[in-house]
């Protein structure tokens, strides 16, 4: 299996939050998805942003994040999106 830190923009930072949250290599990353990665480092780390969801998709797809694909980024900022009103929505519904 590949270390975390041998793809394009994942460095240690990021590779200590992808193991803590049950992704331990390179193949365990590419099988969970950028989204389904994401998903699971904003569960555990509430301020991860789009700009990680663009790293984890570009290590993916061995792609510097900054020049995936405006229709790339687009689908990706509405799945990041989507994750922020689901939250807005669980904190009135929870009255936080």
């Amino acid at each position: 299996m590949s270390e975390l830190t041998s793809m394009i923009n994942i460095g240690r930072e990021m590779e200590k939050k992808l193991i803590s949250v049950g992704i331990e290599s390179a193949e365990e990353l590419i099988e969970a998805g950028a989204k389904g990665a994401f998903l699971k480092l904003k569960q555990k780390y509430p301020n991860v942003c789009l700009v990680h969801l663009y790293a984890l998709e570009g290590a993916i797809h061995n792609t510097e994040y900054n020049r995936l694909s405006e229709d790339t980024k687009k689908e990706l900022k509405e799945f990041s999106d989507f994750l922020k009103e689901q939250e807005y929505e669980y904190y009135i519904i929870a009255g936080r």
